[in-house]
């Protein structure tokens, strides 16, 4: 098998990841890199310091974005840059720090130079903090921060608008966060506002996990102990009234917040996908005392149930994001073919250079077929027609070991994308029409999980999504062209799966997982998998059999009768042997992990409030025959595991259980 190739790979990161300023960081991911903006000039005097990285630890210095304004301006805030058909949108709040408003400025390149449009998006004196969320139809949302003067909690908060177009809002904001809590004060007696008790909610970032909405932000002053970022929840994006924000200051406190002695003021995060595609991290930054400035820094953001986790802020040593199991840049010249990872033997002329892979034949058909196999991953790429071609089209095929299951194809000539799948009746097709000004020309991005017999794949996040199921095991992933000459960029597959159980119950054997015998006790509901037999003990167990991984798993205890039952984990599952099992147990001296192996058992301690019958998340890293243990953030210590291949499995013992998620990742 070919090497393929992958990031550089270290251990750990320690944070701050850059450790000269960088306030108000936001990160782009654009054709498999990282580009980071923040706030204020540059060292070249010019505005929005720009950073670029490929795997979110190391970050290179470019010079600064834009120009500033030929208007007076000592204010450059917060920028946040989007990318849609071969331009990227920095949408930035510029001003006086009393009065300061939103703008659009336009670039050819994630680096810039960005030039300002000449829009104004907002009317308000004072708005700052711009962020856009598209939602899973394609429309549009605009967050931001601006001042409540006439409120219970004076000062400021988070609103929504719809945007009509790159530049212009309906002009109906609504307000989504405003302060409620005294941890969100930022001055109780702020001169500059009269003399008001004045509070701080602003930053915000919205995301979207089974179906609800979540918009992070920060609350209060840096200076103060209880600053930190939070977060508010919605059933829809559209309600009138204001979200429901989870941290009260007091019984609940916010994610991130400081630790005195160790972290100040960690604030202001934007969030973006690892390096594999599949977790998240929480980018944000915090003050140093010897810069008396803010330095940017990253740790994971996770789920528990609906709660939302940031493992941090960390300032310890902590495991270095996954890599994908294969990845191209196409950093490498080829003048004829791909490179080692790729099979270009089925037509067409295909070279590399300038970052791209290039099929520039428009005669019949050509694909770069992925030499690695698996049977569950996720993939991403980004791909553009490379000249006209009639009629032609380009995209991606999904392949078994014996036929086609799947293609996505652009054809720019009819305006549509066409998602064909093998059936038992033969192919069918599933025809989306292109949004208005599309650019075939331009870089478009694809995204594509398999999931043994399911796919879902979008292009640009919401222009054209779909899922279904598949004729059968997916094998292997190639870039294609017919008739069309295209250019393909940033190509990155991680081997994994992520399940957060929201199909039905027939599926679950179809998904992989496979139940001891009491199969009628394992079921779905509510997007989660329960098992409810309180008289006796069952496992269920999945695979693809891997050698190296992690496993993150959120699970709960739902019956607070029973004292003797208990839920684990079987973390390495090998042929023939459960391997140890690891289980949530009351010692009598409270909750730990116990790890239970022919040769005895291993005790780790979980926090005195840990509560078992709330969504929990553990964490498991399976590596050279020894298998770490997480809770959180919390590192609970290892255990020696086989070293072969193994899978996973989830036990329940007389009690009733639910997971809400497993998610299993090669390293």
């Amino acid at each position: 098998m070919a090497a393929f190739n992958r990031l550089e790979v270290n251990t750990t990161y320690l944070n701050p990841v850059y450790e000269r300023p960088f306030a108000d960081p936001f990160v782009l991911k654009y054709r498999g890199e990282y580009w980071g903006y923040c706030t204020g000039f540059w060292y070249d005097e010019k505005c929005f310091g720009v950073l670029h990285s490929r795997d979110l630890i190391h970050w290179r210095e470019l010079g600064g974005a834009m120009e500033p304004l030929p208007f007076a301006a000592t204010c450059y805030w917060a920028p946040e840059v989007v990318y849609e058909s071969g331009r990227f949108l920095m949408y930035y709040s510029v001003g006086n720090e009393v009065q300061m408003q939103i703008r659009v400025a336009a670039a050819e390149l994630p680096e810039g130079p960005f030039v300002d449009t000449g829009h104004r998006l907002t009317d308000e004196e004072f708005a700052i903090d711009p962020h856009i969320f598209i939602d899973d139809d394609g429309v549009r949302y605009f967050f931001y921060a601006t001042d409540f003067l006439k409120y219970t909690h004076i000062g400021t908060g988070t609103v929504y608008d719809r945007m009509l177009d790159d530049w212009t809002l309906a002009g109906q904001p609504r307000p989504v966060t405003r302060a409620r809590y005294d941890w969100q004060v930022y001055d109780p007696q702020r001169m500059e506002k009269g003399g008001v008790r004045w509070h701080t909610v602003e930053g915000p970032f919205v995301l979207k996990h089974k179906g609800r909405y979540y918009q992070m932000f920060s609350g209060g002053n840096w200076k103060y102990p209880t600053y930190g970022v939070s977060y508010a929840t919605s059933d829809r994006i559209d309600r009138s009234d204001e979200w429901t924000q989870d941290a009260d200051g007091q019984q609940i406190l916010p994610i991130l917040r400081t630790i005195p002695g160790r972290v100040i003021g960690p604030g202001h995060n934007s969030v973006i996908r690892g390096p594999d595609n599949r977790q998240l991290f929480c980018v944000y930054h915090c003050w140093t005392p010897e810069q008396n400035d803010r330095v940017m820094a990253i740790d994971r953001l996770d789920w528990a149930g609906e709660k939302m986790l940031v493992l941090g802020p960390t300032t310890t040593p902590q495991p270095t994001p996954i890599a994908p199991t294969v990845s191209d840049l196409f950093d490498e010249v080829h003048t004829d073919g791909l490179g080692p990872n790729w099979d270009c033997s089925t037509g067409g002329r295909w070279f590399v250079r300038d970052g791209e892979a290039v099929q520039e034949s428009i005669e019949g058909a050509a694909s770069a077929r992925c030499m690695y196999q698996a049977p569950c991953f996720v993939a991403e790429l980004s791909m553009r027609e490379f000249s006209y071609s009639g009629m032609g089209e380009y995209g991606v095929a999904l392949y078994s070991a014996e036929e086609d299951l799947l293609h996505f194809m652009l054809v720019p000539a009819t305006g549509l994308a066409i998602v064909s799948t093998l059936t038992i009746d033969g192919w069918t097709e599933h025809k989306f029409t292109l949004p208005k000004g599309f650019e075939p020309k331009s870089y478009h991005h694809f995204r594509i999980e398999v999931d043994n017999l399911f796919a879902h794949l979008a292009l640009d996040d919401a222009t054209v999504r779909w899922e279904g199921s598949l004729a059968g095991l997916a094998g292997s992933l190639a870039m294609v062209t017919h008739e069309s000459a295209a250019a393909f960029a940033g190509f990155a597959l991680t081997v994994g799966w992520e399940d957060l159980f929201t199909r039905q119950d027939n599926e679950l054997t179809e998904r992989g997982w496979r139940p001891d015998g009491s199969r009628d006790t394992w079921h779905l509901k509510d997007q989660q998998l329960w098992f409810t037999d309180t008289e006796f003990r069952s496992f269920i167990t999945r695979g693809p059999v891997l050698e190296s991984y992690e496993m993150v798993v959120s699970a709960k205890l739902n019956d607070q009768t029973i004292a003797r039952g208990c839920y684990g984990f079987y973390p390495a599952v090998g042929v023939g042997d459960l391997g140890p099992l690891v289980t949530v147990e009351h010692t009598g001296e409270g909750w730990s992990l116990l790890v239970n192996k022919p040769s005895g058992k291993q005790t780790f301690s979980l926090p005195v409030d840990f509560n078992p019958h709330t969504f929990q998340l553990f964490l498991f890293r399976k590596q050279q025959g020894r298998l770490t243990l997480q809770w959180e953030a919390l590192a609970l210590g290892e255990t020696e595991v086989p070293t072969t291949a193994t899978q996973v499995g989830l036990y329940v013992n007389r009690t009733v259980a639910v997971f809400d998620m497993v998610r299993v990742t090669v390293l």
